[in-house]
């Protein structure tokens, strides 16, 4: 006699949940099989994160149902879904920056004696094996704070693990990923499903949801599109029911940047910042696109932060418009002299103030701008901030509404319109599409492209190869804290990029610095 099928071990039936007049999820329908990897796919705002929020006991349902092994349950809590053996490693981490690693690992409740206190050996045996056991090397005793941000990602997935779970919702958890750390999830991807764990996976990278996922779900606009296994769906029609149509091409034509005769913008000599980076030498001209590529914690945050002001610069010098200048801080960099504008790479925790709304992020860098006499004139700080909002195509509610209330794609948006508020004639972008939707990224680079033909300047770093190489005019490749490699013209391809960041062929470099 033949058993009857095992239901589904997710099932979500005409889930709805607004936020005032922002409508979330619409009538949210679809199914997960026990064992399997299933990705969640759709732009920025189509209610990917409100989902893996509600499976989570964060928020709950304003109506519909969910499904738990076919036991219809009330998640009104992550206490609820602990229970329901539903552990999450969420894209905005959620470790303690102050508290040690084996402390976040122990968060909520670790093992304590008859006084309640943590037993802290331990439990440091403990963690220290399931770290071993996923194969991540990392001190139990340092402060979460003072660890990278891919280090703290991996830290945030091996927390979701430790605790067992049957089923795992993972949320963008490659955003803050590169190359061997992808390597090490799909790795740990694959035996948790050989274990019995079902994973809900959600990504905007495309290659990770064909190697590591069975099936996908397709939301758009808060409503679900589509359900298929990921073998009989072509990317070109994910992508289009994820956007609503057809993209011709991810990035946009760029006509090679002339620079011969013409000074630049910025440039660096000898430029070196403590132990992580050393003599670096470059030039950014007008209306070019300077990359810069490296495996993580090659010294890419280093030059960043140093020519934005926010680190200071040990040796060299830093030049604009041929002349030598010295930042104290990011103030200095905002002079209308200087000009410059940084996209961070943690946008939630270094670039916006989530509680503020959007116009108050854009015009804060130079809010005096828009005072007289010390008051401020809201008529001019609207009229330049509905201006770079039209410009990155963000709605005009975020006039007012708070930026927490926007989708990680729109919020990325108010960190770049910001600086056009501040009429920054050069962009430093560190991995601008992290987290960012196929669509968005489309928009993203169109904008790029839009300021740099009106003669803005873009230093760009990116862990994703691909936008490194159609959208850079020249690239430099990192290794070590040196700039190890220049391709220019054709030499700019993903895989001389690739090869390059792992060191191959790093003596040899295609044009000056």
């Amino acid at each position: 006699m033949l058993e009857p099928p095992r239901p589904p071990v997710i099932e979500l039936i005409n889930i709805r949940k607004a936020y005032g007049p922002t409508i979330a999820n619409d009538g949210v329908n679809f199914q997960v099989k026990k064992g399997s990897v299933h990705a969640l796919l759709g732009e920025n705002g189509a209610g990917k994160s409100t989902t893996m929020k509600l499976l989570s006991g964060l928020i709950q349902p304003d109506s519909g149902t969910i499904l738990i092994d076919g036991r219809q349950v009330a998640l009104r809590s992550p206490r609820d879904a602990h229970t329901c053996g539903i552990q999450t490693a969420f894209q905005e981490l959620t470790l303690i920056p102050d508290l040690t690693v084996l402390e976040n690992m122990m968060l909520p409740k670790g093992p304590t004696n008859t006084l309640s206190m943590l037993k802290r050996s331990e439990a440091a045996r403990k963690v220290s094996k399931h770290f071993q056991s996923v194969s991540l090397d990392v001190n139990c005793d340092e402060l979460a704070g003072n660890l990278d941000l891919a280090t703290r990602q991996k830290i945030e997935i091996a927390r979701a693990l430790y605790r067992d779970p049957q089923i795992l919702l993972l949320d963008e958890p490659t955003s803050a990923l590169t190359g061997d750390d992808v390597d090490w999830l799909g790795t740990i991807i694959a035996d948790a499903k050989m274990r019995g764990v079902t994973i809900l996976f959600i990504s905007h990278r495309m290659p990770e949801v064909r190697e590591f996922c069975d099936t996908l779900s397709i939301l758009r606009n808060g409503q679900h599109v589509k359900s298929s296994p990921v073998k009989d769906i072509a990317d070109e029609k994910i992508l289009e029911l994820i956007i609503g149509r057809s993209v011709e091409t991810a990035f946009p034509q760029r006509d090679p940047v002339k620079i011969d005769g013409i000074k630049p913008v910025l440039a660096v000599r000898n430029l070196s910042v403590g132990n992580k980076l050393h003599k670096i030498n470059f030039a950014l001209h007008p209306g070019q696109i300077v990359g810069i590529a490296g495996l993580q914690g090659m010294g890419q945050k280093e030059l960043f932060n140093a020519l934005f002001g926010a680190a200071p610069i040990d040796k060299g010098e830093m030049l604009i418009d041929d002349a030598s200048v010295h930042l104290r801080s990011p103030a200095d960099a905002l002079h209308p002299s200087i000009a410059i504008g940084m996209v961070p790479e943690e946008r939630k925790t270094e670039g916006l103030f989530l509680t503020l709304p959007g116009k108050q992020n854009a015009s804060l860098p130079v809010i005096d701008r828009f005072c007289k006499k010390f008051l401020l004139n809201p008529h001019e700080e609207t009229n330049a901030t509905a201006t770079s909002f039209a410009a990155v195509e963000v709605d005009s509610r975020a006039q007012y509404l708070p930026v927490s209330a926007f989708s990680g794609g729109n919020q990325q948006k108010i960190a770049i319109a910001k600086w056009l508020v501040a009429q920054s004639r050069i962009l430093l972008l560190f991995d601008p599409t992290r987290g960012i939707d196929v669509g968005t990224k489309h928009q993203l680079y169109q904008l790029m492209s839009s300021f740099t033909a009106a003669g803005g300047s873009i230093l760009l770093h990116s862990t994703e190869v691909p936008e490194l190489a159609h959208m850079s005019d020249r690239v430099g490749v990192l290794y070590q804290g040196k700039i190890a490699s220049w391709l220019d013209g054709e030499a700019i391809t993903e895989t001389n990029i690739i090869q390059a960041t792992l060191g191959a062929n790093n003596e040899q470099t295609s044009g000056a610095a």
